[in-house]
């Protein structure tokens, strides 16, 4: 783990570099992240760092990750008295925006209900409304058609958070629907063209 300098904000002196905070759940689409950071460190002037969830762990290589991975054990091994920093909170304050992707339905739940029980939940729990958060739903179609899976997104999207939303396509437990995450060059271009409307150069 890459220690988080402290001095690093976004309010203070002016920034070379947009941050962005990928934050990848647990779906099977989590296998796209190393594609997708690959992807977003291709525009210019960004950097970026990952927060995980454990089970996310599972689908991708974390040796394939060319950026600082951050997960539950940092948060704890970093906090161990009253004045050292807390992990979510530097990472909220680190961050000009955020994108969760894939964000599963189990994370989708917890997130619509202000729950904060890992170190990618307590980022978004305590964001900065001010800044932009993307998600990108994915998961089964029988899951994605259930009716609190609608009601789940409206109330992100009340928070205003910004939806990428799910594709139709064949998914890997073999069923064909909506469920699937958006592709990597969709959201890659998502969070582009919002780099253009605040101003910062997307061109070498």
């Amino acid at each position: 783990m890459e220690p988080l300098s402290l001095t690093e904000t976004s309010s203070s002196v002016p920034q070379k570099k947009f941050h962005i905070l990928v934050g990848v759940t647990g779906s099977v689409a989590a296998l796209k992240l190393p594609l997708l950071v690959s992807g977003l460190l291709e525009i210019p002037g960004v950097e970026v760092k990952v927060v995980t969830t454990e089970r996310a762990k599972h689908f991708y290589n974390p040796q394939e990750i060319p950026v600082t991975l951050y997960s539950d054990e940092d948060e704890w091994q970093m906090w161990k008295g009253r004045s050292d920093p807390v992990l979510h909170i530097e990472l909220r304050r680190w961050a000009d925006l955020m994108l969760v992707a894939p964000l599963d339905a189990n994370t989708l739940a917890k997130l619509a209900n202000g729950i904060c029980d890992n170190l990618l939940t307590c980022v978004v729990r305590a964001w900065d409304l001010h800044k932009p958060l993307l998600f990108c739903p994915a998961m089964n179609t029988a899951m994605w058609e259930h009716p609190i899976t609608a009601q789940q997104v409206e109330q992100l999207k009340g928070f205003g958070y910004t939806e990428i939303p799910c594709v139709v396509k064949k998914l890997v437990c073999g069923d064909k629907g909506l469920g699937a995450m958006a592709e990597v060059w969709t959201i890659v271009e998502s969070v582009r063209r919002l780099l253009e409307e605040r101003g910062l150069p997307t061109e070498s």
